[in-house]
């Protein structure tokens, strides 16, 4: 594939991209149509550029897109309102990190010892903690944003060094707009809470 080609489809996925976090972060269903156009454009980025475990990251994204869009429908369909955005004690939190943890370190190594993969085990954390943060998006727990802040905050530098540079801004402008998500997704929390009570 030639660079301009590779060019043209970081562009297109990077619009896809922004365009599904902004609609997740205002609680939009059509938020799932972009992500799910971002990873198939964003599977053949990585491929090119070496990133495996990124491809499959972004695979993963398709199908997880699919799940969300059906989870929200199906919430809405049957509830007539949208998922309610939700919360975990810190147990919980404790063992999705040391479930991030293990997994990371299984793929790292095996990116490691069975490919030319660059940064394996930096690539495997992004890509397990961002398989498991999508989960969270998919069910509406608050925390996602949290997650996302950092994760994304982390592939802007692998982006940058990869010469990946509309990747690397579009990290940056995720990580903004995770804050942004994370606030607003509070504020509707709150707003839950209260009419509850």
């Amino acid at each position: 594939m030639t660079l301009s080609a590779i060019n043209w489809l970081e562009a297109g996925a990077v619009a896809a991209g922004l365009a599904y976090v902004v609609l997740a972060a205002r609680e939009h269903i059509s938020c799932w149509a972009f992500g799910i156009l971002n990873a198939l454009l964003s599977i053949l980025v990585f491929l090119h550029a070496r990133l495996y475990a990124e491809s499959f990251l972004y695979l993963y994204y398709v199908f997880a897109g699919i799940y969300g869009w059906m989870s929200w429908k199906k919430n809405q369909a049957r509830a007539g309102q949208p998922l309610a955005i939700h919360t975990w004690t810190l147990i919980r939190h404790a063992q999705f990190l040391v479930l991030g943890a293990a997994l990371s370190a299984a793929l790292g190594w095996a990116l490691s010892a069975f490919t030319n993969a660059q940064f394996p085990f930096l690539d495997s954390h992004i890509t397990i903690f961002s398989f498991l943060a999508t989960y969270l998006v998919t069910r509406k727990v608050l925390s996602n944003w949290i997650y996302w802040v950092l994760i994304d905050a982390v592939s802007a530098g692998v982006y940058w060094v990869r010469d990946l540079r509309l990747y690397a801004i579009l990290m940056v402008t995720y990580t903004l707009i995770a804050v942004y998500g994370y606030l607003h997704w509070r504020k509707l929390y709150e707003k839950q809470i209260n009419r509850q009570t």
